[in-house]
């Protein structure tokens, strides 16, 4: 049988080949999504006359449209609202998220399959279907235009529950029959053992949900009316009038409420990377 080998040359040809055109790619789709950030970038230093125009940059930047956003607006109020809404879920997602998980992987109980599916199950359902008998208990607890009415919804969800069941699942039972004889108490098991062995996936779960709350748009609407207790998504709905949309204002707005976003990427992008991988390889 005659085998036939490929000259080492050519193969690295056809690795250099493959590499610069997988740059090109990712040159070209890079540009295509960083386009509308510059242009709502610029965007927000235009005047109303030209803030149709085809130019990313305006002919004279306009610092006031950042100056009557924070004063006339109530962009602090929305600001205060949006950060304490998604810190405040984002610690219960960690916490209650992390405990069901490490529950659900490490003790036995009888029907726990069923609870776990059915848990899972409520990823199923849209969101739409639940908005109903939210507002109702949020009507008769009193949590309308309140920070807590925002926020319940998310205290705990279905995909962290997964996420941190199957990573769990990877600590050693080993090490916590280890902490058991050295005196832990179960729940010390959780926070000094599991835990700190599952952080990465703690760290992910955190950011995601971080950004989902910073950007949730629909409940927030339905559950406040009062100005001031609106998150920045709703309240950039007040830059609309009779004739339309004031554009400028709105790219404003929207520029202000990204830096914590970008925050977030810039410095956490590690656990971004890590909660991807874990999300598509743990089984």
């Amino acid at each position: 049988m005659t085998t036939i080998s490929i000259p080492r040359s050519s193969r690295k040809k056809s690795g250099g080949l493959i590499k610069t055109i997988s740059y090109i790619l990712l040159g070209v789709f890079s540009i295509t999504m960083i386009t509308p950030f510059i242009w709502m970038i610029g965007a927000s230093f235009k005047t109303p006359a030209e803030i149709l125009s085809p130019a990313f940059f305006p002919q004279q930047i306009q610092w006031a449209n950042y100056q009557e956003v924070i004063s006339t607006s109530g962009m602090l109020s929305w600001y205060k609202n949006t950060v304490q809404v998604a810190l405040l879920s984002t610690v219960s997602v960690a916490f209650f998220c992390s405990l069901t998980g490490y529950t659900l992987a490490k003790y036995k109980f009888p029907l726990k399959k069923f609870f776990f599916l059915l848990i899972i199950s409520t990823m199923m359902i849209p969101t739409e279907m639940l908005i109903i008998p939210w507002y109702i208990m949020s009507v008769d607890y009193g949590w309308v235009n309140t920070i807590w009415g925002v926020a319940f919804p998310g205290v705990i969800t279905a995909s962290g529950v997964f996420l941190m069941q199957q990573f769990m699942g990877g600590v050693p039972d080993e090490l916590l029959d280890s902490g058991r004889m050295d005196g832990l108490s179960e729940f010390g098991l959780y926070a000094r053992i599991a835990m700190p062995l599952s952080m990465a996936a703690v760290g992910a779960l955190c950011i995601f949900n971080f950004l989902g709350n910073w950007n949730a748009f629909l409940w927030p609407l339905i559950v406040t009316s009062d100005r001031a207790a609106m998150t920045l998504p709703v309240g950039m709905m007040f830059f609309a009038n009779e004739q339309g949309f004031d554009w400028e204002l709105t790219m404003t707005t929207a520029c202000l409420s990204i830096f914590p976003l970008l925050f977030v990427a810039m410095f956490f992008q590690r656990y971004i990377i890590e909660g991807i991988q874990i999300t598509g390889l743990k089984g």
